[in-house]
């Protein structure tokens, strides 16, 4: 399109305002066979004002969640928390009715890898680790972040698990640069993982995040150095590895097709970041 025509991606501009630096830079990369995502997927000024306000009410949903949980309350306490307060501050819960989840937020105890519905009969108990997945809607634009949250004295090898895995995002954050690759994360992931005797789910992993709640690319956090898909500024995804006691092999339970457990039911953790790669670097949207 004409430098002087308005930009596809909406955002009131003209095409040279907005879109065009970055389209012929990735057009020029694609020529000389580099992976680089579609134009599309490159938010302009006007969507990273929304998502990122988007994030920060996600985030104040998981610091009430922070201040009320506690040993002996169920994991539909944190779902009633979560839905009440999310509305509360103007927000929709996401997961809700996503594909039929049944629940406003993923509460995955112990040996849950992911998507674990909160549930009046899985009561908090000293020892258990829980991984609170929280995304929200605010004026049609997605946040989406989960924390670990502990309780009491923990197993060695739960402390190690749940410290590794916060290193292991991180470590992929602090590497993140425009026009970098994609597989640079599944890099410093897995490496760090690995180095500390954990494994890490490759068929579960982040995603583009911000328009919707699922979109391109897939973040896989096994991955190679300089290799991928190249991040552009402009480009809003989750980082959120899922690193395993034992195996890395999950079951799915049958009867509701949701929750997601190792196979072998030892522990798995998750952290999960949503990142804006920017002119200069990186900014985590939901701290």
């Amino acid at each position: 399109m004409r430098s002087d025509e308005l930009c596809f991606c909406g955002s009131g501009l003209t095409y040279g305002e907005c879109h065009q630096a970055v389209t012929q830079r990735l057009w020029a990369m694609k020529a000389k066979g580099a992976i680089v995502p579609r134009p599309a997927l490159i938010k302009n000024k006007k969507q990273i004002e929304g998502i990122r306000e988007a994030c920060r009410i996600n985030s104040l949903v998981l610091d009430k969640v922070a201040e009320n949980i506690r040993v002996g309350m169920t994991t539909q306490d944190i779902d009633d928390i979560v839905d009440s307060y999310t509305r509360e501050l103007g927000g929709i819960p996401a997961p809700l009715n996503y594909e039929g989840f049944p629940k406003s937020v993923c509460t995955s105890v112990n040996e849950q890898i992911c998507h674990g519905i909160p549930s009046d009969k899985v009561v908090l108990r000293e020892g258990d680790i829980v991984n609170v997945d929280c995304t929200t809607i605010v004026n049609g634009y997605y946040g989406d972040a989960s924390r670990m949250f502990t309780f009491g004295k923990l197993s060695p090898a739960a402390e190690k698990l749940v410290r590794v895995t916060k290193e292991a995002v991180e470590l992929a954050i602090s590497h993140l640069e425009p026009w970098c690759h994609l597989g640079d994360i599944g890099y410093y992931i897995s490496r760090h993982a690995r180095e500390n005797g954990f494994s890490v789910v490759r068929e579960i992993g982040g995603h583009g995040c911000g328009l919707a709640m699922h979109e391109d690319p897939y973040v896989c956090h096994i991955g190679a150095l300089h290799k991928g898909m190249i991040l552009p500024p402009g480009m809003v995804f989750t980082i959120e590895p899922m690193l395993c006691e034992g195996t890395s092999r999950f079951v799915v339970n049958k009867r509701d097709g949701w929750q997601v457990s190792t196979a072998d039911g030892k522990l798995s953790a998750q952290v999960e970041h949503m990142v804006l790669i920017t002119e200069t670097g990186v900014e985590v949207l939901s701290k």
